[in-house]
Protein backbone atom coordinates (compact mmCIF):
# COMPACT_ATOMS: atom_id res chain seq x y z
CA UNK A 1 0.00 0.00 0.00
CA UNK A 2 1.58 3.66 -0.96
CA UNK A 3 2.01 6.17 1.83
CA UNK A 4 -0.61 8.48 0.58
CA UNK A 5 -3.21 5.71 0.30
CA UNK A 6 -2.67 4.64 3.91
CA UNK A 7 -2.38 8.10 5.42
CA UNK A 8 -5.78 8.88 3.00
CA UNK A 9 -7.63 6.26 4.74
CA UNK A 10 -6.32 6.50 8.52
CA UNK A 11 -7.52 10.17 8.06
CA UNK A 12 -11.00 8.99 6.97
CA UNK A 13 -11.26 6.18 9.45
CA UNK A 14 -10.20 9.25 12.57
CA UNK A 15 -12.97 11.38 10.60
CA UNK A 16 -15.60 8.43 11.12
CA UNK A 17 -14.05 7.69 14.51
CA UNK A 18 -14.64 11.31 15.89
CA UNK A 19 -18.33 11.26 14.38
CA UNK A 20 -18.31 12.79 11.47
CA UNK A 21 -21.23 11.28 9.10
CA UNK A 22 -21.11 13.60 6.05
CA UNK A 23 -18.00 14.43 3.94
CA UNK A 24 -18.00 16.38 0.63
CA UNK A 25 -15.58 16.10 -1.50
CA UNK A 26 -14.40 18.57 -4.35
CA UNK A 27 -12.41 17.34 -7.66
CA UNK A 28 -8.41 17.46 -7.50
CA UNK A 29 -5.78 15.31 -8.37
CA UNK A 30 -3.46 15.83 -5.26
CA UNK A 31 -6.66 15.13 -2.72
CA UNK A 32 -7.58 11.99 -5.05
CA UNK A 33 -6.63 9.61 -2.26
CA UNK A 34 -8.72 11.55 0.37
CA UNK A 35 -11.18 10.88 -2.08
CA UNK A 36 -10.77 7.75 -2.77
CA UNK A 37 -11.28 7.05 0.93
CA UNK A 38 -14.05 9.19 1.50
CA UNK A 39 -15.89 6.56 -1.66
CA UNK A 40 -14.99 3.27 0.13
CA UNK A 41 -16.52 4.62 3.48
CA UNK A 42 -19.59 5.75 1.89
CA UNK A 43 -20.01 2.91 0.18
CA UNK A 44 -19.54 0.97 3.72
CA UNK A 45 -22.64 2.81 4.65
CA UNK A 46 -20.33 4.82 7.47
CA UNK A 47 -20.63 8.25 5.88
CA UNK A 48 -22.76 10.00 3.37
CA UNK A 49 -20.78 11.88 0.06
CA UNK A 50 -21.38 14.40 -1.77
CA UNK A 51 -19.30 16.33 -4.46
CA UNK A 52 -19.25 19.87 -4.86
CA UNK A 53 -17.01 21.44 -8.13
CA UNK A 54 -16.41 24.78 -6.03
CA UNK A 55 -14.64 24.59 -2.80
CA UNK A 56 -16.64 27.46 -1.34
CA UNK A 57 -19.90 26.37 -1.98
CA UNK A 58 -18.23 22.53 -0.92
CA UNK A 59 -17.61 24.33 1.97
CA UNK A 60 -20.65 26.16 3.34
CA UNK A 61 -22.96 22.79 2.00
CA UNK A 62 -20.62 21.10 4.86
CA UNK A 63 -21.48 23.75 7.26
CA UNK A 64 -25.26 23.30 6.34
CA UNK A 65 -24.93 20.10 7.14
CA UNK A 66 -23.39 20.24 10.83
CA UNK A 67 -25.12 23.42 12.10
CA UNK A 68 -27.98 20.75 11.95
CA UNK A 69 -26.38 17.23 12.27
CA UNK A 70 -22.82 15.52 13.55
CA UNK A 71 -19.88 17.23 12.44
CA UNK A 72 -19.13 17.12 8.66
CA UNK A 73 -15.92 17.90 6.44
CA UNK A 74 -14.77 18.69 3.09
CA UNK A 75 -11.98 17.64 1.57
CA UNK A 76 -10.05 19.65 -0.92
CA UNK A 77 -6.88 19.63 -3.12
CA UNK A 78 -4.32 21.59 -2.46
CA UNK A 79 -3.12 25.68 -3.28
CA UNK A 80 -6.31 28.43 -3.94
CA UNK A 81 -8.65 25.66 -3.42
CA UNK A 82 -7.91 25.42 0.33
CA UNK A 83 -8.50 29.60 0.50
CA UNK A 84 -12.05 29.11 -1.09
CA UNK A 85 -12.87 27.45 1.86
CA UNK A 86 -11.58 29.95 4.52
CA UNK A 87 -15.38 32.16 4.30
CA UNK A 88 -17.14 29.01 5.60
CA UNK A 89 -14.29 27.76 8.33
CA UNK A 90 -14.44 31.43 9.31
CA UNK A 91 -18.35 31.56 9.86
CA UNK A 92 -17.85 27.99 11.99
CA UNK A 93 -14.95 29.70 14.21
CA UNK A 94 -17.38 32.59 15.21
CA UNK A 95 -20.51 30.32 15.09
CA UNK A 96 -18.53 27.63 16.89
CA UNK A 97 -20.34 24.42 14.66
CA UNK A 98 -17.92 21.79 14.27
CA UNK A 99 -16.52 21.48 10.16
CA UNK A 100 -13.59 19.70 9.69
CA UNK A 101 -11.49 21.36 6.83
CA UNK A 102 -9.26 17.96 5.31
CA UNK A 103 -6.82 19.99 2.55
CA UNK A 104 -4.71 17.68 0.49
CA UNK A 105 -1.09 19.35 0.32
CA UNK A 106 2.09 18.85 -1.62
CA UNK A 107 4.96 17.11 0.04
CA UNK A 108 7.49 18.49 2.48
CA UNK A 109 10.06 18.54 -0.19
CA UNK A 110 7.82 20.82 -2.24
CA UNK A 111 7.43 23.18 0.52
CA UNK A 112 9.09 26.81 -0.36
CA UNK A 113 9.86 26.20 -3.57
CA UNK A 114 7.67 27.38 -7.21
CA UNK A 115 6.27 23.82 -7.28
CA UNK A 116 2.32 23.83 -9.04
CA UNK A 117 0.12 24.67 -6.64
CA UNK A 118 2.00 24.52 -3.28
CA UNK A 119 1.59 27.22 -0.81
CA UNK A 120 1.66 27.55 2.74
CA UNK A 121 -1.11 25.83 4.08
CA UNK A 122 -0.74 25.19 7.86
CA UNK A 123 -1.86 28.39 9.63
CA UNK A 124 -3.74 29.21 6.67
CA UNK A 125 -7.03 29.84 8.78
CA UNK A 126 -5.45 32.23 11.39
CA UNK A 127 -5.32 31.71 15.11
CA UNK A 128 -8.76 30.99 15.52
CA UNK A 129 -8.60 27.51 14.00
CA UNK A 130 -6.58 24.93 15.13
CA UNK A 131 -4.65 23.05 12.52
CA UNK A 132 -3.01 19.26 12.33
CA UNK A 133 -0.78 18.77 9.97
CA UNK A 134 -0.67 15.01 9.50
CA UNK A 135 2.05 12.10 8.60
CA UNK A 136 1.43 9.06 7.48
CA UNK A 137 -0.69 7.77 10.90
CA UNK A 138 -3.08 10.05 12.26
CA UNK A 139 -3.99 10.30 15.99
CA UNK A 140 -7.34 10.19 17.60
CA UNK A 141 -9.24 13.43 16.40
CA UNK A 142 -11.43 15.09 18.99
CA UNK A 143 -13.93 17.50 17.73
CA UNK A 144 -15.28 20.83 20.23
CA UNK A 145 -17.37 23.77 19.34
CA UNK A 146 -15.59 24.80 16.37
CA UNK A 147 -13.69 23.86 12.84
CA UNK A 148 -10.43 21.93 12.69
CA UNK A 149 -8.23 22.23 9.91
CA UNK A 150 -6.30 18.95 8.77
CA UNK A 151 -3.54 19.69 6.43
CA UNK A 152 -2.40 16.22 4.77
CA UNK A 153 0.81 15.93 2.33
CA UNK A 154 0.50 13.33 -0.39
CA UNK A 155 2.72 12.10 -2.70
CA UNK A 156 2.88 10.01 -5.46
CA UNK A 157 1.33 7.48 -6.29
CA UNK A 158 -2.20 9.25 -5.77
CA UNK A 159 -4.43 6.03 -6.47
CA UNK A 160 -5.38 3.43 -4.59
CA UNK A 161 -3.97 -0.24 -4.97
CA UNK A 162 -7.22 -1.77 -4.12
CA UNK A 163 -10.49 -1.15 -2.34
CA UNK A 164 -10.62 -0.44 1.26
CA UNK A 165 -12.10 -2.52 3.56
CA UNK A 166 -13.47 0.29 5.36
CA UNK A 167 -15.24 -1.85 8.14
CA UNK A 168 -12.25 -3.59 9.52
CA UNK A 169 -9.79 -0.27 9.15
CA UNK A 170 -12.81 1.88 10.82
CA UNK A 171 -13.34 -0.57 13.95
CA UNK A 172 -9.56 0.82 14.81
CA UNK A 173 -10.38 4.54 14.77
CA UNK A 174 -11.02 6.72 17.53
CA UNK A 175 -14.11 7.54 19.49
CA UNK A 176 -16.14 10.97 20.04
CA UNK A 177 -14.50 13.21 22.61
CA UNK A 178 -15.58 16.79 23.63
CA UNK A 179 -12.67 19.90 23.44
CA UNK A 180 -9.42 19.76 21.88
CA UNK A 181 -6.87 17.67 23.77
CA UNK A 182 -2.91 18.01 23.57
CA UNK A 183 -0.33 14.94 22.73
CA UNK A 184 1.46 13.60 19.31
CA UNK A 185 -1.30 13.12 16.19
CA UNK A 186 -4.31 15.23 18.65
CA UNK A 187 -5.33 18.65 17.70
CA UNK A 188 -4.83 21.41 19.96
CA UNK A 189 -6.82 24.40 20.29
CA UNK A 190 -6.04 27.55 18.36
CA UNK A 191 -4.35 30.26 19.51
CA UNK A 192 -6.69 33.19 20.37
CA UNK A 193 -4.49 35.55 22.52
CA UNK A 194 -3.16 37.39 19.38
CA UNK A 195 -6.81 38.39 18.87
CA UNK A 196 -7.57 41.96 20.38
CA UNK A 197 -10.82 41.96 22.71
CA UNK A 198 -13.08 44.00 21.54
CA UNK A 199 -14.31 44.99 24.69
CA UNK A 200 -10.66 46.25 26.05
CA UNK A 201 -10.62 49.69 27.38
CA UNK A 202 -14.78 50.26 28.57
CA UNK A 203 -15.85 51.73 31.39
CA UNK A 204 -17.33 49.03 33.75
CA UNK A 205 -15.02 45.53 33.78
CA UNK A 206 -16.57 42.28 34.38
CA UNK A 207 -16.95 41.61 37.89
CA UNK A 208 -14.16 39.79 40.29
CA UNK A 209 -13.59 36.00 39.51
CA UNK A 210 -16.09 35.18 42.71
CA UNK A 211 -18.88 36.96 41.04
CA UNK A 212 -17.92 35.68 37.37
CA UNK A 213 -20.44 33.10 37.38
CA UNK A 214 -23.59 34.36 39.20
CA UNK A 215 -26.26 32.35 38.66
CA UNK A 216 -30.02 34.18 37.70
CA UNK A 217 -31.08 33.70 41.53
CA UNK A 218 -28.69 36.22 42.28
CA UNK A 219 -30.70 38.63 40.16
CA UNK A 220 -33.02 41.08 41.99
CA UNK A 221 -36.62 41.24 40.38
CA UNK A 222 -37.03 45.05 40.57
CA UNK A 223 -35.41 46.78 37.93
CA UNK A 224 -37.19 46.61 34.38
CA UNK A 225 -35.24 44.14 32.75
CA UNK A 226 -35.46 42.82 29.28
CA UNK A 227 -33.99 39.55 28.01
CA UNK A 228 -31.92 39.75 24.21
CA UNK A 229 -31.76 36.42 22.60
CA UNK A 230 -29.38 36.88 20.11
CA UNK A 231 -28.53 34.31 17.26
CA UNK A 232 -28.38 30.67 18.60
CA UNK A 233 -29.32 31.44 22.23
CA UNK A 234 -31.95 29.02 22.85
CA UNK A 235 -34.60 27.77 24.68
CA UNK A 236 -33.11 29.15 28.11
CA UNK A 237 -33.45 32.61 27.16
CA UNK A 238 -37.22 32.42 26.58
CA UNK A 239 -37.68 29.91 29.78
CA UNK A 240 -35.91 33.26 31.90
CA UNK A 241 -38.39 35.53 30.10
CA UNK A 242 -40.98 33.70 31.24
CA UNK A 243 -40.19 32.53 34.83
CA UNK A 244 -39.30 36.18 35.48
CA UNK A 245 -42.39 38.23 33.70
CA UNK A 246 -40.33 40.33 31.46
CA UNK A 247 -40.09 41.21 27.29
CA UNK A 248 -37.71 38.84 24.97
CA UNK A 249 -36.30 40.49 22.52
CA UNK A 250 -35.76 37.38 19.88
CA UNK A 251 -34.09 37.43 16.87
CA UNK A 252 -35.60 35.22 14.16
CA UNK A 253 -32.79 32.58 14.39
CA UNK A 254 -32.21 32.62 18.42
CA UNK A 255 -33.74 29.81 18.64
CA UNK A 256 -36.70 31.16 21.24
CA UNK A 257 -39.19 33.28 19.38
CA UNK A 258 -41.74 31.38 20.63
CA UNK A 259 -44.32 31.60 23.07
CA UNK A 260 -46.07 34.84 24.15
CA UNK A 261 -43.21 36.76 25.96
CA UNK A 262 -41.74 37.98 22.55
CA UNK A 263 -42.33 41.10 21.27
CA UNK A 264 -42.17 41.44 17.48
CA UNK A 265 -41.38 45.61 17.13
CA UNK A 266 -38.36 45.45 19.86
CA UNK A 267 -36.33 47.47 17.71
CA UNK A 268 -38.93 49.88 16.34
CA UNK A 269 -40.16 50.21 20.05
CA UNK A 270 -36.25 50.71 21.60
CA UNK A 271 -36.26 54.43 20.78
CA UNK A 272 -39.60 55.27 22.39
CA UNK A 273 -40.14 56.63 26.05
CA UNK A 274 -40.71 52.96 27.03
CA UNK A 275 -37.52 51.39 25.30
CA UNK A 276 -35.51 54.21 27.19
CA UNK A 277 -37.04 53.00 30.78
CA UNK A 278 -35.26 50.15 30.54
CA UNK A 279 -33.32 49.78 33.29
CA UNK A 280 -31.28 45.79 33.11
CA UNK A 281 -30.48 43.46 29.76
CA UNK A 282 -29.93 40.29 29.95
CA UNK A 283 -27.99 38.64 26.96
CA UNK A 284 -28.05 35.38 25.06
CA UNK A 285 -26.54 33.95 21.99
CA UNK A 286 -24.83 36.32 19.78
CA UNK A 287 -27.30 39.45 18.71
CA UNK A 288 -25.99 41.08 15.41
CA UNK A 289 -29.13 42.40 13.59
CA UNK A 290 -30.49 45.83 14.97
CA UNK A 291 -28.78 49.34 15.40
CA UNK A 292 -31.34 50.50 17.66
CA UNK A 293 -30.42 47.11 19.98
CA UNK A 294 -26.78 47.86 20.02
CA UNK A 295 -27.36 51.39 21.49
CA UNK A 296 -29.37 49.70 24.13
CA UNK A 297 -26.52 47.70 25.16
CA UNK A 298 -23.99 50.71 25.16
CA UNK A 299 -26.37 52.66 27.62
CA UNK A 300 -24.53 53.94 30.48
CA UNK A 301 -27.38 53.74 32.44
CA UNK A 302 -28.22 49.53 31.80
CA UNK A 303 -27.14 46.90 33.50
CA UNK A 304 -26.11 44.24 31.44
CA UNK A 305 -26.03 40.54 32.14
CA UNK A 306 -24.22 38.17 29.63
CA UNK A 307 -24.44 34.68 29.13
CA UNK A 308 -21.26 33.18 26.98
CA UNK A 309 -21.96 33.16 23.12
CA UNK A 310 -20.39 29.99 20.85
CA UNK A 311 -17.83 30.90 19.03
CA UNK A 312 -14.35 31.70 19.66
CA UNK A 313 -14.70 35.09 21.67
CA UNK A 314 -16.64 35.11 24.41
CA UNK A 315 -15.43 38.82 24.77
CA UNK A 316 -18.92 41.20 24.24
CA UNK A 317 -18.55 43.85 22.00
CA UNK A 318 -19.96 46.01 24.96
CA UNK A 319 -19.66 46.61 28.51
CA UNK A 320 -20.44 43.55 30.97
CA UNK A 321 -21.57 44.23 34.20
CA UNK A 322 -22.29 40.48 35.24
CA UNK A 323 -21.92 37.08 33.67
CA UNK A 324 -24.75 34.58 33.45
CA UNK A 325 -24.80 30.89 33.23
CA UNK A 326 -28.16 29.35 31.53
CA UNK A 327 -26.98 26.23 30.97
CA UNK A 328 -27.98 25.03 35.17
CA UNK A 329 -31.45 22.87 35.62
CA UNK A 330 -34.06 25.12 34.31
CA UNK A 331 -36.13 25.12 37.58
CA UNK A 332 -33.25 27.01 38.84
CA UNK A 333 -34.62 29.99 36.37
CA UNK A 334 -37.87 30.79 38.60
CA UNK A 335 -38.10 33.00 41.51
CA UNK A 336 -41.99 33.93 41.68
CA UNK A 337 -44.06 36.37 40.04
CA UNK A 338 -42.41 39.84 38.96
CA UNK A 339 -42.80 42.50 41.96
CA UNK A 340 -44.43 45.21 39.53
CA UNK A 341 -47.56 42.67 39.50
CA UNK A 342 -46.72 42.18 35.08
CA UNK A 343 -47.02 45.69 34.55
CA UNK A 344 -43.78 45.95 33.19
CA UNK A 345 -44.58 43.13 30.72
CA UNK A 346 -47.97 44.54 30.12
CA UNK A 347 -46.64 47.33 28.69
CA UNK A 348 -44.61 45.74 26.39
CA UNK A 349 -47.31 44.09 25.43
CA UNK A 350 -49.59 46.48 24.47
CA UNK A 351 -47.36 49.15 22.78
CA UNK A 352 -46.33 45.93 20.27
CA UNK A 353 -49.50 45.32 19.27
CA UNK A 354 -50.38 48.88 18.13
CA UNK A 355 -46.97 49.03 16.66
CA UNK A 356 -47.51 45.63 14.81
CA UNK A 357 -50.89 46.65 14.01
CA UNK A 358 -49.67 49.80 12.28
CA UNK A 359 -47.16 47.96 10.40
CA UNK A 360 -49.22 45.60 9.02
CA UNK A 361 -52.12 48.39 7.67
CA UNK A 362 -48.67 50.34 6.19
CA UNK A 363 -47.82 47.37 4.15
CA UNK A 364 -51.03 46.20 3.16
CA UNK A 365 -51.40 49.60 1.27
CA UNK A 366 -48.11 49.86 -0.11
CA UNK A 367 -48.73 49.35 -3.97
CA UNK A 368 -46.64 46.86 -4.90
CA UNK A 369 -45.01 43.43 -3.64
CA UNK A 370 -43.11 44.56 -0.42
CA UNK A 371 -40.07 42.50 0.68
CA UNK A 372 -41.47 42.74 4.69
CA UNK A 373 -44.54 40.45 3.21
CA UNK A 374 -42.51 38.18 1.05
CA UNK A 375 -40.90 37.46 5.11
CA UNK A 376 -43.96 37.20 6.34
CA UNK A 377 -45.32 34.78 3.95
CA UNK A 378 -42.09 32.53 3.96
CA UNK A 379 -42.40 32.86 8.08
CA UNK A 380 -45.69 31.80 7.50
CA UNK A 381 -45.43 28.68 5.60
CA UNK A 382 -42.90 27.13 7.88
CA UNK A 383 -44.89 24.51 9.84
CA UNK A 384 -43.99 22.74 12.79
CA UNK A 385 -41.06 20.78 12.32
CA UNK A 386 -39.93 22.43 9.51
CA UNK A 387 -36.52 24.45 8.45
CA UNK A 388 -36.02 28.02 7.93
CA UNK A 389 -33.00 28.93 6.28
CA UNK A 390 -32.49 33.02 6.20
CA UNK A 391 -29.64 35.13 4.18
CA UNK A 392 -27.98 37.84 5.56
CA UNK A 393 -28.14 41.88 4.68
CA UNK A 394 -32.11 43.00 4.10
CA UNK A 395 -34.01 39.04 4.55
CA UNK A 396 -33.55 38.15 7.92
CA UNK A 397 -33.75 42.29 9.12
CA UNK A 398 -37.39 42.12 7.07
CA UNK A 399 -38.27 38.94 8.50
CA UNK A 400 -37.07 40.24 12.40
CA UNK A 401 -40.62 41.97 11.92
CA UNK A 402 -42.36 40.20 10.79
CA UNK A 403 -42.01 36.57 12.24
CA UNK A 404 -45.38 34.72 12.18
CA UNK A 405 -46.60 33.91 15.91
CA UNK A 406 -45.18 30.59 16.59
CA UNK A 407 -46.17 28.21 19.40
CA UNK A 408 -43.48 26.73 22.00
CA UNK A 409 -42.80 23.28 21.22
CA UNK A 410 -43.68 23.84 17.45
CA UNK A 411 -40.11 22.71 16.77
CA UNK A 412 -39.12 25.02 13.77
CA UNK A 413 -36.13 25.35 13.31
CA UNK A 414 -34.59 28.74 11.85
CA UNK A 415 -30.99 29.33 11.00
CA UNK A 416 -28.56 31.46 9.44
CA UNK A 417 -24.63 32.24 9.13
CA UNK A 418 -24.61 35.16 11.88
CA UNK A 419 -21.27 33.85 12.97
CA UNK A 420 -19.67 36.46 10.50
CA UNK A 421 -22.63 37.25 8.56
CA UNK A 422 -21.80 37.42 5.21
CA UNK A 423 -23.98 36.49 2.26
CA UNK A 424 -21.68 34.08 0.41
CA UNK A 425 -22.63 30.65 0.47
CA UNK A 426 -26.09 30.69 1.85
CA UNK A 427 -27.50 28.90 -0.78
CA UNK A 428 -25.41 25.66 -0.53
CA UNK A 429 -25.70 26.41 3.46
CA UNK A 430 -29.69 25.84 3.32
CA UNK A 431 -29.03 22.57 0.47
CA UNK A 432 -27.02 21.09 3.61
CA UNK A 433 -28.98 21.82 6.39
CA UNK A 434 -32.40 20.43 4.30
CA UNK A 435 -30.03 17.50 4.06
CA UNK A 436 -28.52 17.11 7.30
CA UNK A 437 -32.38 17.57 8.99
CA UNK A 438 -34.24 14.80 6.90
CA UNK A 439 -37.01 14.95 9.39
CA UNK A 440 -37.96 18.53 8.43
CA UNK A 441 -42.03 18.69 7.89
CA UNK A 442 -40.46 21.33 4.91
CA UNK A 443 -37.33 23.42 4.29
CA UNK A 444 -37.31 27.07 2.51
CA UNK A 445 -35.04 29.44 2.62
CA UNK A 446 -35.30 32.86 2.29
CA UNK A 447 -32.44 34.92 0.53
CA UNK A 448 -32.09 38.17 -1.72
CA UNK A 449 -31.24 38.56 -5.07
CA UNK A 450 -27.69 39.56 -4.12
CA UNK A 451 -27.29 36.33 -1.92
CA UNK A 452 -28.46 34.22 -4.76
CA UNK A 453 -26.46 34.98 -7.35
CA UNK A 454 -23.42 34.74 -5.23
CA UNK A 455 -23.62 31.28 -4.26
CA UNK A 456 -25.70 30.50 -7.15
CA UNK A 457 -23.28 27.84 -8.09
CA UNK A 458 -24.60 25.87 -5.21
CA UNK A 459 -27.48 24.56 -7.19
CA UNK A 460 -24.53 22.52 -9.37
CA UNK A 461 -25.47 19.08 -8.56
CA UNK A 462 -24.24 15.99 -10.09
CA UNK A 463 -26.74 13.15 -11.21
CA UNK A 464 -25.68 10.76 -8.68
CA UNK A 465 -26.24 13.87 -5.77
CA UNK A 466 -29.02 13.98 -2.85
CA UNK A 467 -31.52 16.27 -3.82
CA UNK A 468 -33.55 17.51 -0.69
CA UNK A 469 -37.05 19.38 -1.40
CA UNK A 470 -35.90 22.88 -0.54
CA UNK A 471 -37.89 25.82 -1.80
CA UNK A 472 -35.59 29.03 -2.27
CA UNK A 473 -37.45 32.54 -1.98
CA UNK A 474 -35.26 35.33 -3.83
CA UNK A 475 -36.40 38.53 -2.97
CA UNK A 476 -35.49 40.08 -6.08
CA UNK A 477 -34.60 44.11 -6.12
CA UNK A 478 -32.48 43.86 -8.71
CA UNK A 479 -29.32 45.04 -6.28
CA UNK A 480 -28.64 45.29 -3.06
CA UNK A 481 -31.37 47.42 -1.06
CA UNK A 482 -30.00 47.46 2.49
CA UNK A 483 -27.81 50.47 1.78
CA UNK A 484 -30.25 52.72 1.13
CA UNK A 485 -31.22 52.56 4.72
CA UNK A 486 -27.68 52.99 5.83
CA UNK A 487 -25.58 56.23 5.58
CA UNK A 488 -24.62 55.59 1.93
CA UNK A 489 -28.26 55.50 0.83
CA UNK A 490 -28.23 59.84 1.77
CA UNK A 491 -29.28 61.86 -1.31
CA UNK A 492 -25.83 63.48 -1.46
CA UNK A 493 -24.48 60.78 -2.62
CA UNK A 494 -27.05 60.20 -5.40
CA UNK A 495 -24.87 60.18 -8.04
CA UNK A 496 -22.79 57.55 -6.86
CA UNK A 497 -25.16 55.22 -5.03
CA UNK A 498 -26.11 52.72 -7.83
CA UNK A 499 -22.47 52.59 -9.11
CA UNK A 500 -20.96 51.66 -5.78
CA UNK A 501 -23.83 50.02 -3.62
CA UNK A 502 -26.97 49.60 -5.39
CA UNK A 503 -24.96 46.90 -8.07
CA UNK A 504 -28.17 46.22 -10.56
CA UNK A 505 -27.39 43.29 -12.43
CA UNK A 506 -30.07 42.86 -14.56
CA UNK A 507 -29.64 38.97 -14.44
CA UNK A 508 -32.53 36.90 -15.83
CA UNK A 509 -32.97 34.18 -12.68
CA UNK A 510 -35.39 31.82 -14.72
CA UNK A 511 -32.57 31.60 -17.38
CA UNK A 512 -30.02 31.30 -14.60
CA UNK A 513 -32.21 28.59 -13.35
CA UNK A 514 -32.88 26.30 -17.06
CA UNK A 515 -29.01 26.36 -17.02
CA UNK A 516 -29.59 24.16 -13.78
CA UNK A 517 -32.68 22.41 -14.89
CA UNK A 518 -33.89 24.28 -11.41
CA UNK A 519 -37.83 24.51 -11.21
CA UNK A 520 -38.06 28.76 -11.24
CA UNK A 521 -41.70 31.03 -10.25
CA UNK A 522 -41.53 34.36 -10.70
CA UNK A 523 -44.06 35.94 -8.74
CA UNK A 524 -44.80 39.91 -8.21
CA UNK A 525 -48.01 39.90 -5.92
CA UNK A 526 -48.96 38.82 -2.37
CA UNK A 527 -51.48 36.52 -3.75
CA UNK A 528 -49.14 34.67 -6.24
CA UNK A 529 -46.26 34.35 -3.68
CA UNK A 530 -48.75 32.25 -1.10
CA UNK A 531 -50.01 30.66 -3.77
CA UNK A 532 -46.39 29.79 -5.05
CA UNK A 533 -45.35 28.56 -1.62
CA UNK A 534 -48.50 26.62 -1.16
CA UNK A 535 -47.66 24.15 -4.05
CA UNK A 536 -44.10 22.70 -3.80
CA UNK A 537 -42.89 20.87 -6.69
CA UNK A 538 -40.41 18.62 -4.68
CA UNK A 539 -36.75 19.17 -5.34
CA UNK A 540 -35.00 22.32 -4.99
CA UNK A 541 -37.28 25.16 -6.60
CA UNK A 542 -36.55 28.57 -6.72
CA UNK A 543 -39.35 31.36 -5.97
CA UNK A 544 -38.06 34.90 -7.60
CA UNK A 545 -40.47 37.47 -5.48
CA UNK A 546 -39.61 40.71 -7.64
CA UNK A 547 -40.17 43.71 -5.68
CA UNK A 548 -39.03 47.47 -6.10
CA UNK A 549 -35.88 49.19 -4.19
CA UNK A 550 -36.69 52.51 -5.70
CA UNK A 551 -38.65 53.55 -2.52
CA UNK A 552 -36.99 51.09 0.18
CA UNK A 553 -35.10 54.12 1.96
CA UNK A 554 -38.92 55.98 2.03
CA UNK A 555 -40.35 53.30 3.07
CA UNK A 556 -37.95 52.40 6.29
CA UNK A 557 -38.36 55.93 7.27
CA UNK A 558 -42.24 55.41 7.48
CA UNK A 559 -41.68 52.34 9.31
CA UNK A 560 -39.18 53.50 12.32
CA UNK A 561 -42.07 56.26 12.69
CA UNK A 562 -44.66 54.15 13.26
CA UNK A 563 -44.30 53.90 17.28
CA UNK A 564 -44.55 58.29 17.38
CA UNK A 565 -47.39 59.37 19.38
CA UNK A 566 -48.42 56.05 20.96
CA UNK A 567 -51.53 56.79 23.28
CA UNK A 568 -50.49 56.88 26.92
CA UNK A 569 -53.63 55.02 27.02
CA UNK A 570 -52.65 51.89 26.03
CA UNK A 571 -53.45 48.80 28.50
CA UNK A 572 -50.25 48.45 31.06
CA UNK A 573 -48.97 51.84 30.15
CA UNK A 574 -46.65 52.32 33.04
CA UNK A 575 -47.41 55.42 35.31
Amino acid sequence: MSPSTRTARSVVARLVGAGVREIVVCPGSRNAPLSFAAYDAAEAGLVRLHTRVDERSAGFLALGLAKVGPPAAVVCTSGTAVANLHPAVLEAAHAGVALVAVTADRPARLHGTGANQTTAQVGIFGPLVATLDVGEEVGVLRLGPGPLHLNVPLDEPLVPEDRWDVEVASGSGGGVASGYGGGPGVATSPDRSAAADPASGRKRQLAGPESARLGPNSMSPGPRTVVVAGDDAGPPARVLAQARGWPLFAEPTAGCRTGDHAIRTYRLLLDTDLGRSIERVVVAGHPTLSRPVTRLLGRDDVEVWSAAPRGVWHARPFEVDHELDLTGPLPDLADGPPRDGGAWLDAWRAADAEVASRLDRLLAAEPGLTPHEVAGAVSRAVPPEGLLVVGASSPIRDLDLMVAPYAVGDRRKVIANRGLSGIDGVVSTAIGATLGRPRSSRALALVGDVTFLHDSNGLVLGPDEPRPDLTIVVVNDDGGSIFSMLEQGAPEYADRYERLFGTPHHVDLAALCAATRTPHWRVDSLAELEHALASPNGGIEVVEAVVDRAGRRDLDARIRALPDALPDALPGALP
